[in-house]
């Protein structure tokens, strides 16, 4: 589709981008796309009594999410229909998050978490696991139901994620700030900085799960359906409790150094607390985001499986080359064969996967700006780049070396060793047990608040 007539700046890695590593199939643009799209605005008016669009586009079959120009219209619209409550939600999730975390924690944050784990979580694990009995045995028009009522909960899910764990790399901007501040000595950016205080927290070791996936398009498969191999670190995975005791010791040597400034070690344990809060947070919620896929491809083979008996498809994998309108035809029982415009679609994905997608288009709002680009050059610091050095978004501070290994996908995991420097165009959930082995991940594109730079 055309990209001229878009104004703003659009990212290509950003919200549900971030787990769309290349261009997308057409079933997913015109079906799960739009669904999840949906949920996404559903879990935000449940939560903030208000619909705000996040206008996105596919550019030749790539994702990308459109920076939020704020206009008179939607600030009266917050303010009607939000009756208040869009504005302080929307205010302390995105702006007070980054400059006092713990009253933004206090005023929103918790209760969306609260609500999150004892509504939104157990209610989509409920229907994933009805799904799954269902989905064996249910007719072609079932199957397209619950394709839409799990794409719809998962982009509910989406929004909580987005809202409270992506508040996570805010507040740890605020933490990097304080440190740099008072603790430059204690955790000097070479040695991690800040990211010390962060690790080995319960909850956030690097896990695999059967449902993770390489990519939120369906086509591609999920962890359980890929070729297994031995990701378990060579030293037991003990690596885990040696970053806990780095951080306890960096505590310590933080608590000691302001023992005799009662009111900053004050702020400081408050910053930490939360901080340490949200960082589990952000990977309980991003690891269960796609746990409706290995029952959203089931229903997609399944209803491959019907178009091809039925003589619309050669293959049954051809399902997601088709559109949303044509499989609901061919389920009504009104369409015609469209194996040609299959074959022609599969033909072109191909082409717009070998694409080099750039990570941004068009230009940030004057008045907003780069939000993210910002937080990188806070991040950066005032250090100067020494002639030739590459210099990208660093997700954390200190110093890594070790073999550079290439992964282009789970074909190169077995190859993959203890101590390697991943390199990769971009990484996936599917990918998480490789992290806890990597010394380092360097990826083509990502920010702030990508995937690999959530991980340890």
């Amino acid at each position: 589709m055309g990209f001229w007539n878009r104004t703003g700046l659009w990212r290509r890695n950003f919200r549900l981008g971030e787990w769309l590593p290349e261009a997308v199939t057409p079933l997913f643009a015109t079906w799960l796309l739009p669904v999840l799209e949906g949920g996404y605005l559903d879990g935000m008016h449940d939560s903030v009594g208000v619909r705000v669009p996040f206008r996105y586009a596919l550019v030749n079959g790539w994702y990308y999410n459109a920076t939020p120009i704020p206009s008179s219209k939607l600030l009266t619209r917050l303010l009607w229909q939000g009756r208040g409550r869009a504005v302080k939600i929307l205010y302390n999730a995105l702006i007070r998050v980054s400059r006092d975390p713990a009253a933004a924690d206090r005023a929103v944050l918790s209760d969306l978490d609260r609500h999150w784990r004892d509504v939104q979580l157990p209610a989509y694990r409920q229907l994933v696991a009805q799904a799954k009995v269902e989905a064996a045995t249910a007719a072609p028009d079932r199957l397209a139901h619950l394709v839409d009522q799990l794409g719809r909960q998962a982009g509910i899910y989406l929004w909580y994620l987005a809202i409270v764990g992506g508040s996570a790399w805010k507040m740890e901007a605020c933490l990097t700030r304080f440190c740099r501040q008072h603790l430059a000595d204690v955790l000097p950016d070479e040695h991690g900085g800040a990211q010390v205080l962060l690790r080995g927290l319960t909850g956030t070791q690097p896990v695999s799960t059967a449902h993770a996936v390489q990519s939120a398009d369906w086509y591609q498969p999920v962890a359980a359906e890929l070729p297994t191999a031995d990701t378990t670190p060579v030293d037991g995975g003990h690596r885990h409790a040696r970053l806990a005791a780095q951080r306890v010791m960096a505590e310590h040597a933080c608590r000691a150094v302001m023992a005799s400034q009662p009111s900053l070690l004050a702020q400081f344990e408050q910053l930490l607390q939360v901080n340490q809060r949200y960082a589990v947070i952000r990977e309980e919620q991003a690891r269960d985001f796609t746990l409706a896929w290995p029952v959203l491809r089931t229903c997609a083979r399944r209803l491959g499986e019907h178009l091809a008996a039925t003589g619309a498809l050669d293959h049954a994998d051809d399902v997601f080359f088709c559109a949303h309108d044509e499989v609901l035809a061919h389920i009504a029982g009104h369409a015609e064969p469209i194996d040609a415009n299959v074959r022609e679609r599969r033909e072109r994905w191909k082409r717009q996967c070998a694409l080099a997608a750039p990570l941004t288009l068009g230009h940030p709002p004057r008045l907003i700006g780069d939000v993210i680009d910002r937080a990188v050059q806070q991040a950066r610091g005032e250090r100067e780049v020494g002639e030739g050095v590459i210099v990208g978004h660093p997700a954390s501070a200190g110093r890594a070396t070790g073999p550079v290994r290439i992964v282009h996908g789970p074909a190169d995991f077995a190859g993959f060793r203890d101590g390697d420097v991943l390199v990769a165009k971009a990484t996936a959930p599917a990918w998480t047990p490789l992290f806890a082995r990597a010394a380092a991940v360097v990826t083509d594109g990502g920010t702030l608040a990508a995937h690999a730079s959530l991980d340890e």
